[in-house]
């Protein structure tokens, strides 16, 4: 059982809802992404998702992407992201999912990837645009390595992909919340709740949903009918808002705190997991 897993089982027998915040790494520099990291799992984050900064982030809203042209435009890398976890690994051990477009990884190499990734003590990955009927060989890869592959679905998702995700998929599956690009809104579409009834429906993962999700209203809504709320948008809007203040990683420490400061979810989070690596 990958750790990833054993969080979500931990989360079921304490009856909380799990909480995924995501930062672009070299945003706004890797000094203070390492932080970030370190910050984050102390707030309460139950995983971490790090996303490789890319050129052409179709899938994000604006806000993510002016992230990654700023850590492009300091020169970050692949590499760099995982020196990051690497770095923060001797400080935490809350999962982290390296989020990321498919090409940057090509070019790292496959094999390679998966073997730096575990070296460096990522858990799973993403990759947002790798369909499922092209991923067979990736996801082997993965596996072969103790790397949980996740994928994304969609409510524009057909039965037949779902499938075909619910086969590959290991660790949990992200249900997007909707159709578009990353960004906070001001309500969580009803197509959330029936997409995640329909992963159920073919897979026993846990369901992770995500895109839109900015306040702790909505955090807990999505625990109403899932099992992990992921924060992306609202979470690197702080970043950049805040800018490059001494007390950057501070602030969002507690925004992060904020989004899932809840009297329904009663249990105790803290920045240490309860399933050890």
């Amino acid at each position: 059982m990958s750790l990833i897993r054993q969080t979500f089982v931990e989360l079921k027998r304490s009856g909380r809802g799990g909480f995924i915040p995501f930062i672009t790494a070299g945003h706004p520099d890797l000094a203070t992404t390492e932080l970030l990291l370190i910050e984050l799992a102390a707030a309460g984050a139950d995983i971490i998702e790090l996303g490789v900064p890319f050129s052409d982030p179709v899938a994000d809203g604006e806000v993510i992407q002016r992230a990654s042209e700023r850590a492009l435009r300091n020169g970050v890398t692949l590499r760099d992201a995982l020196t990051c976890v690497t770095h923060s690994r001797q400080h935490i051990d809350v999962p982290i999912v390296l989020f990321s477009y498919f090409n940057p990884l090509l070019q790292f190499g496959e094999r390679r990837l998966a073997i730096e990734a575990k070296k460096a003590g990522v858990d799973a990955v993403l990759v947002t645009d790798l369909i499922p009927e092209e991923a067979q060989s990736w996801a082997e890869t993965l596996l072969q390595h103790e790397l949980d592959p996740v994928f994304l679905v969609a409510p524009t998702t057909s039965d037949q992909r779902l499938a075909e995700i619910a086969q590959q998929a290991r660790g949990f599956i992200y249900a997007v919340s909707r159709a578009g690009v990353t960004g906070a809104q001001k309500d969580i579409a009803d197509d959330a709740q029936a997409l995640v009834k329909r992963v159920r429906s073919l897979s026993d993962l846990p369901v992770a949903v995500g895109f839109g999700i900015s306040t702790a209203e909505q955090v807990r809504q999505v625990w109403r009918f899932a099992d992990a709320a992921v924060v992306g948008s609202a979470i690197v809007s702080q970043i950049e808002r805040i800018g490059y203040s001494p007390d950057l990683v501070k602030r969002v420490g507690e925004f992060a705190r904020s989004l899932i400061a809840s009297k329904e979810i009663g249990a105790h989070r803290g920045g240490h997991n309860p399933a050890q690596r």
